[in-house]
């Protein structure tokens, strides 16, 4: 088992990576601070006195526009390959009532200017009429009503420092059952380079000839708490036994 493509997207754009928006008829693109409220709708939150701003103001006759939301995976470590990009796409319009939408943000990004919104602040919001995910030189087209369905993954907000323990703290126990799992030989130090709630990815071979192995989890997790229940034989196999 493997993350979907509509899982992925909706990892990206859930709030915590960097993003850039790009707007219909306005040279770009912006950055932008963002979150996805539980039904997959993307939330912009732009200061009242900036370019965004200025460019977010539709035409006249019009209440939205045409905005584009522009999210790259960030390796959580040294050697670990992307998810990709995603591409969300909508009608941004500007909430006047954006109450319930602050709450949604700050689940995500607790930041303390949501306290200005309506002064300082606006919020935008956009539901996704199109999603496309890349990689590897590959685009592919993802259902927007998958991308609202699906989940995203509740280990990729701290998969970095899941993975710098595994490194710094677990590394023996990690590299033997690694070893024992995929049949490598002794002199093969197997690493895992990424996590989600559907197994390991993990980079063995040697120096040149670097390989790539998934280890699939008997079902997916939903927290940490299980992946640590789940992981306990491999970094504690005597007290496993």
């Amino acid at each position: 088992m493997r993350p979907s493509p509509a899982e992925i997207v909706r990892t990206l754009v859930a709030g915590r990576l960097p993003a850039l928006v790009h707007l219909a008829r306005h040279p770009g693109p912006h950055q932008v601070r963002h979150a996805v409220d539980p039904d997959g709708r993307v939330l912009l939150l732009v200061p009242v006195v900036s370019d965004l701003a200025a460019a977010l103001v539709p035409p006249a006759g019009d209440t939205d526009v045409a905005t584009v939301l522009d999210v790259l995976d960030l390796p959580p470590a040294a050697g670990a390959p992307s998810l990709g990009r995603a591409w969300v796409s909508g009608w941004a319009e500007r909430l006047d009532e954006a109450r319930d939408a602050a709450v949604d943000f700050a689940a995500t990004d607790p930041v303390g200017d949501l306290l200005d919104v309506g002064s300082r602040f606006h919020l935008h919001r956009f539901e996704v009429a199109e999603a496309r995910w890349e990689r590897a030189g590959r685009v592919r087209r993802v259902d927007p009503e998958a991308y609202a369905e699906a989940e995203p993954d509740p280990l990729h907000p701290v998969e970095a420092d899941l993975l710098a323990d595994l490194a710094d703290h677990h590394a023996e126990q990690v590299g033997d059952y690694l070893r024992r799992r995929l049949d490598l030989p002794g002199d093969q130090t197997p690493q895992v380079v990424r996590i989600d709630r559907y197994g390991l990815l993990v980079a063995h071979g040697r120096p040149g000839a670097t390989r790539r192995a998934r280890l699939a989890f008997p079902r997916p997790v939903a927290d940490v708490a299980e992946l640590s229940r789940l992981l306990h034989p491999m970094l504690c196999p005597r007290a496993a036994a």
